[in-house]
């Protein structure tokens, strides 16, 4: 780490916002197009670059270099770019089960017309309409596979309300997923 590393991050930790607007000027493109060639989605990365400056300075007081200020932006935006695709492949991978699971019990007309790419749409749709700690709890649960305990620990709230949400959760999805499910079936606990 040289010195003007240094300078950039004490004068950001002390709450200069013009410094961090030139942090941001400078690297914000390049970083964009670093992203891009992970993603192969220029939008997809920009909202990643945005999101690391905005945790990026919300997080300033905290923040310590241990290399270089350029290496360590590009290493976050690497590191968050993967962590995107891996999300990407656990919620797909989500998809294709909810898809198996519920194939057979799809009303024999449904089955050929329901596309998987529909399915994960309207999943991620569901998602986003879904109250955000009801949102949060499913994800952790279903796509990151963690156990109700768990998320009870990491949210710090009791079991009972993780097994009220996944509850409330999966009647979203029942209602949400009629069309590609039928009436009657829904999505297992």
């Amino acid at each position: 780490m040289n010195l003007n590393d240094l300078s950039i991050q004490k004068k950001i930790q002390a709450g200069d916002i013009r410094e961090f607007e030139r942090l941001f000027m400078k690297f914000y493109e390049p970083l964009c197009h670093h992203a891009d060639k992970i993603l192969n989605d220029m939008d997809t990365a920009e909202d990643l670059v945005q999101e690391f400056f905005y945790l990026f300075w919300k997080n300033r007081e905290t923040f310590t270099l241990k290399f270089s200020l350029n290496a360590y932006l590009y290493r976050s935006i690497r590191n968050n770019a993967f962590h995107y695709l891996e999300h990407l492949a656990i919620r797909k991978n989500y998809a294709e089960n909810v898809f198996r699971e519920f194939q057979d019990m799809m009303p024999a007309h449904l089955q050929t017309d329901v596309d998987l790419n529909d399915l994960g749409k309207a999943i991620n749709a569901t998602l986003e309409q879904m109250p955000e700690r009801c949102s949060l709890i499913f994800q952790m649960n279903r796509f990151e596979g963690k156990k109700y305990r768990e998320i009870a620990e990491i949210l710090s709230i009791s079991v009972k309300t993780v097994e009220a949400e996944m509850g409330k959760a999966l009647q979203i999805f029942r209602k949400s997923l009629r069309d590609y499910i039928g009436d009657g079936a829904g999505v297992s606990n």
